[in-house]
């Protein structure tokens, strides 16, 4: 289970923080509405999809949760560079912010091979 006492719940629930924050400087400071809005869906949904993973109601329902934790954060990966490639943030705050997504990105996915595995196994 991936309670609130988990690593990665805390993790991604900061992370979401951080881009909650970085949407408000992006639409306050810098008027940018379109790719903040973007930002936000996804950088926000990955710890969303890690609360219903722990309310699976199957293996499969925990594996496919967890998939779109991890889809969401590639995502998130890339708009964080398309940001920075179009000057709305620093390289600083992008590095900052893709390497926490990216650390997201190999723990989810380490999560969702090892589900996938054990559900196979019990085939």
């Amino acid at each position: 289970m991936l309670t609130k006492d988990t690593i990665l719940y805390k993790k991604a629930f900061t992370f979401a923080v951080r881009v909650v924050k970085l949407n408000r400087f992006l639409i306050n400071e810098k008027r940018e509405f379109v790719l903040s809005k973007q930002l936000l869906r996804c950088g926000t949904s990955i710890g969303a999809n890690i609360s219903e993973a722990n309310g699976a109601i199957s293996a499969s329902d925990f594996s496919s949760k967890i998939s779109i934790a991890y889809k969401e954060s590639l995502e998130t990966k890339y708009w964080l560079s398309l940001l920075k490639e179009t000057e709305f943030i620093t390289e600083n705050d992008c590095s900052a912010l893709h390497r926490d997504a990216d650390e997201l990105s190999k723990i989810l996915f380490s999560i969702l091979r090892t589900s996938r595995l054990n559900t196979l196994s019990k085939q």
